[in-house]
């Protein structure tokens, strides 16, 4: 159908008024160079590239800024020249389609016109996806400011994948796109490929606008403003569409786009708004340190009401109960909850669970009715997530640390509490100031452990002395290392399991072929499952949510809550054990923190001053180790297989774990 002028001029009017609606202008490229003060940016011709329209955000040079509004519509009366020419394009594109390549500068993944302007505002006021542009990038110098690390890793992602029409507020996200699509570090997109990705992404951002009261914009939050103007706009959603899909795929997996309905992705994405949420905050995780730090429950929430129905708990073990010492604690805790509550709650377990049956099992213990899920590893997290998101009406707890959930709440010990006292321990007992230390998985929490450890012993003797080695890695040590490096004093792993005779965990000395242990450290997970059933029964549960919405909640208890101790063997010197009991009083009162003072890792100063104490994020994901230990962090391809699987998805080095 022939399209007239009148026609054309019809739509100049509406489009206009949306301009005079709208206001603003669109921003200027050479304003926002000065602003940052870029004087002679590096050029580089992109050639004729398929750009997003939405993704044009203004002009190159200002004069041509004045006959728009903010996002490209005409603002000039109908008797301007300006106007004719918008018409007459108007009524070429429908008629025959606009086809002349534009020219744009492109600056931070945003498009800036130099000519073409009228093409654009046409297209933009149609609904066009993408327009055809010769564009010249202008790369800004490099620095450590969080957009422009972000925008030379889409750099290096789009010389890979010349995918243009998705950002992210985090560095690490191209790379962890680029995984998650199935392609190696360094593979290359083929057209396929990438009609794939494009057709994936347009139909989730579809998906994820429909679930706002309005369209998303592409870049809402973004630092890379379109002007000093734009600073102040404080209306614009905190999500990026980008986000939320990288976040999505992780979870769903990138294929589901493709075999996925429309109505089960709206399904999915409805029931995973919520985490979404999390994704505006760079630090996303609220830790509750002990059980007094929710909010203040009165003596009516405490009791157990009469009548209450018998709540059905499950746990879920990574290995068995005889072999493991891990699964085992758990399991103690188990028997805790089930004697306690021997009238009101029914427990069950699985063990000897896997990564690739974990979804199998935890379906088992929904539909057996559990009302509580305890899944008591990490490598169990996102089959915990994704049950939890279908299944809002169970309960799941997750074994980890440092991770951030709105339909799963996690948890895990402050071990480093008791490691700090058994080093304290080895201290005074070293008679040749040589001690050492077996650690497994170089995760979030254990590094910790670690350092705490050779502070206690440092305290109580500053020669002291801490070789580290690793139990996990791929050529672990021989049991004479420690040996013949004159060590008798060695902390190894924490516990054994019924089924594992074997001496050699917890603080022991090692004199020939005998063994004494001096301490261990104790996990009272029974504690711990308490407070959590209690909350459930008397109706508190809800007390503990976290009331940022940005935030997801993990608890973090130490010895003060009584889920962390450390056994003394008797055997040790009258004055030691006063010691131990001493530090571990003023630990539980709060008037001690191993990580207080000055301190010093093995490459220089951590704190230099003694008043300082390491907040509880810095002491989670610490990655260096004190100065009086020899030893390093392996990388995870040092580490056996189970061990890598643990640290790609926990470990403290962020270039083990997965983008």
């Amino acid at each position: 159908m022939i399209t007239t002028k009148a026609d054309a001029k019809m739509n100049y009017e509406k489009a206009c008024h949306l301009g005079k609606k709208e206001g603003g202008s669109p921003a200027v490229l050479d304003a926002i160079l000065q602003e940052r003060h870029i004087t002679a940016p590096a050029e580089v011709s992109l050639g004729l590239v398929s750009i997003p329209v939405e993704r044009i955000v203004g002009t190159k040079s200002k004069g041509r800024s004045q006959s728009f509004s903010k996002n490209f519509y005409p603002v000039l009366k109908e008797n301007t020249e300006f106007a004719s020419k918008w018409i007459s394009l108007c009524s070429a594109h429908l008629n025959e389609g606009i086809r002349d390549p534009i020219k744009a500068y492109e600056f931070m993944n945003q498009f800036y016109v130099e000519e073409g302007n009228k093409r654009v505002s046409v297209l933009k006021y149609f609904g066009a996806v993408s327009i055809p542009a010769n564009v010249i990038r202008i790369i800004p110098p490099q620095n450590d400011d969080k957009e422009t690390r972000i925008y030379y890793e889409f750099m290096d992602f789009y010389s890979l994948s010349q995918i243009n029409d998705i950002w992210f507020s985090r560095t690490g996200s191209f790379a962890r796109l680029q995984r998650l699509v199935g392609k190696l570090p360094n593979e290359s997109w083929s057209n396929e490929d990438r009609k794939t990705f494009h057709s994936s992404y347009a139909l989730f951002q579809e998906a994820f606008d429909s679930l706002n009261e309005k369209k998303t914009p592409l870049i809402p939050g973004s630092t890379v403003l379109n002007s000093l103007e734009d600073a102040a706009d404080k209306k614009k959603p905190s999500v990026l569409p980008g986000d939320a899909f990288l976040y999505y795929i992780d979870l769903y997996g990138y294929d589901s786009l493709q075999t996925d309905s429309t109505a089960e992705l709206k399904r999915k994405l409805k029931k995973t708004r919520d985490e979404f949420q999390l994704l505006q905050s760079e630090q996303s995780v609220a830790l509750q340190m002990d059980p007094g730090e929710g909010k203040k429950k009165n003596l009516l929430l405490r009791l157990i009401p009469a009548g209450t129905k018998k709540v059905r708990v499950c746990f879920i073990y990574a290995r068995t109960i005889d072999k493991s010492g891990w699964s085992y604690s758990h399991d103690l805790g188990r028997a805790h909850l089930q004697q306690t509550f021997s009238d009101q709650v029914i427990t069950s377990y699985y063990e000897n669970v896997t990564q690739e049956n974990i979804a199998e099992y935890l379906q088992k213990a929904i539909d057996a009715g559990n009302d509580l899920i305890f899944t008591t590893s990490p490598i169990f997290l996102r089959e915990s997530l994704k049950a939890a998101i279908d299944h809002p009406e169970v309960k799941i707890l997750n074994c980890s640390l440092n991770t951030s959930y709105k339909h799963i709440r996690t948890y895990y010990a402050r071990m480093h509490e008791a490691k700090f006292l058994m080093g304290a321990v080895a201290g005074a007992m070293a008679d040749n100031d040589r001690i050492g230390y077996v650690a497994d998985y170089p995760i979030y929490g254990n590094i910790a452990g670690i350092n705490a450890f050779a502070l206690g012993a440092q305290m109580v003797n500053p020669r002291a002395t801490v070789y580290l080695e690793w139990s996990r890695r791929t050529h672990p040590i021989p049991q004479s290392f420690f040996t013949e490096h004159g060590i008798s004093i060695i902390c190894g792993k924490d516990s054994t399991a019924p089924g594992m005779y074997d001496q050699q965990f917890g603080l022991y000395r090692r004199d020939g072929d005998a063994i004494w242990n001096m301490a261990m450290p104790v996990r009272n997970w029974g504690r711990f499952y308490e407070h959590m059933i209690r909350n459930v029964m008397n109706g508190s549960w809800k007390l503990d949510d976290e009331k940022d919405t940005t935030k997801g909640l993990n608890y973090w208890w130490g010895m003060s809550s009584g889920i962390v101790d450390v056994i003394c063997s008797h055997r040790l010197p009258i004055g030691t054990s006063r010691l131990i009991a001493l530090l571990k009083d003023t630990i539980c009162r709060g008037g001690f923190n191993p990580f207080s003072g000055i301190m010093y890792s093995q490459n220089g100063v951590i704190k230099d001053n003694s008043s300082d104490t390491l907040t509880p994020e810095e002491i989670i994901t610490m990655d260096w180790l004190t100065s009086n230990i020899v030893g390093s962090i392996p990388s995870k391809d040092d580490l056996d297989e189970p061990a890598r699987d643990l640290t790609a998805i926990q470990g403290v080095k962020e270039e083990d774990r997965l983008p």
